[in-house]
C-alpha cells in the first residue's frame, strides 16, 4: 500500500533556471501554499513523484508532507506535465488544517450493476456526472461517492437527492436536483438497405400481382361456365 507521506526538500532559489537544473538532477519543483501562511518552494524526488501520479484519487487525498523535521497536511492541487513526454514539471500542494473547509471534486463509483434489471435487459448506463463537487472539512474528504444501481429499470434516472453523502459532506450545487446517471434503452442498429435489393423486391411484388390477376380470371371462369350451364 502506498504510504500517504511525501518527503520534500525546501529550496531557497526560484526561477526557470533553477527549475530546469532541479529537473536535470532528478527532482520536480513545487510549491506549498495556503492556510494563511507564506508559500514555501520545495522539490520532490522524481521517482517519488512518478509513484504519486499512479495513485487513484490523487487530487482528493490528504497527504502528510515531510519538510525537514516538520510535517504538514496537504492536498495535491495541480501537477504540470510536459506536453510531449508527460513528465511532471511542477506540483502545487495546498496546505490544510483539519478544520479547513474546501470545495473538491470527488469521483462517482457505481455499485451493484449486476442487480440492475434495466442493465440485465440490455439497457445502457448513461453516466451524466463522473464526479461531483462537494464541500467538506479537509478531514472528511471522501475517496468516492457511491451510487447504488440495484433495482434500477430502463428509463430510470438517479439524482443527487437519492444518494447518501457521507456525514459532513454536501453538494455545492443546491439549486436543483441534478441527474448523476440514467439507464437508457439499448440502441437498435438498423442495417442500410441496398437499392438493388429494393428493386428486386419490387420486381417480385409485380410478379405476384400478375399472378393474382390470373387467379381472378380463373376465379371468374367457373361463374361464366355456371351461366352457360
Amino acid at each position: 500500500m502506498f504510504e500517504k507521506i511525501i518527503t520534500v526538500e525546501l529550496r531557497e532559489r526560484v526561477g526557470k533556471g533553477f527549475a530546469r537544473a532541479a529537473r536535470r538532477a532528478g527532482f520536480v519543483p513545487g510549491i506549498i501554499y495556503g492556510d494563511k501562511m507564506s508559500p514555501q518552494p520545495v522539490t520532490v524526488d522524481r521517482k517519488q513523484m512518478d509513484k504519486l501520479l499512479q495513485q487513484p484519487g490523487l487530487f482528493n487525498t490528504l497527504y502528510e508532507l515531510q519538510v525537514g523535521d516538520k510535517k504538514q497536511q496537504v492536498l495535491p492541487r495541480d501537477v504540470q506535465l510536459d506536453v510531449v513526454t508527460d513528465a511532471p514539471l511542477h506540483v502545487d500542494f495546498l496546505r490544510l488544517s483539519d478544520t479547513t473547509e474546501i470545495n473538491i471534486d470527488v469521483p462517482v463509483v457505481f455499485l451493484n450493476e449486476e442487480e440492475s434489471e434495466g442493465l440485465k435487459q440490455g439497457g445502457v448506463l448513461n453516466i451524466v456526472r463522473h464526479q461531483i463537487e462537494v464541500r467538506c472539512k479537509a478531514s472528511a474528504i471522501p475517496q468516492s461517492i457511491e451510487v447504488d444501481l440495484a433495482g434500477s429499470e430502463i428509463g430510470d434516472s438517479i439524482h443527487i437527492s437519492s444518494v447518501s453523502l457521507p456525514k459532513g459532506v454536501a453538494s455545492t450545487i443546491t439549486d436543483r436536483d441534478f441527474t448523476i446517471v440514467t439507464v437508457a434503452a439499448p440502441t437498435i442498429h438498423v442495417e442500410p438497405v441496398d437499392e438493388e435489393d429494393i428493386e428486386g423486391e419490387e420486381g417480385e411484388e409485380g410478379e405476384v400481382m400478375e399472378g393474382a390477376e390470373i387467379d381472378e380470371a380463373a376465379a371468374e371462369s367457373p361463374t361464366e361456365k355456371d351461366g352457360e350451364e
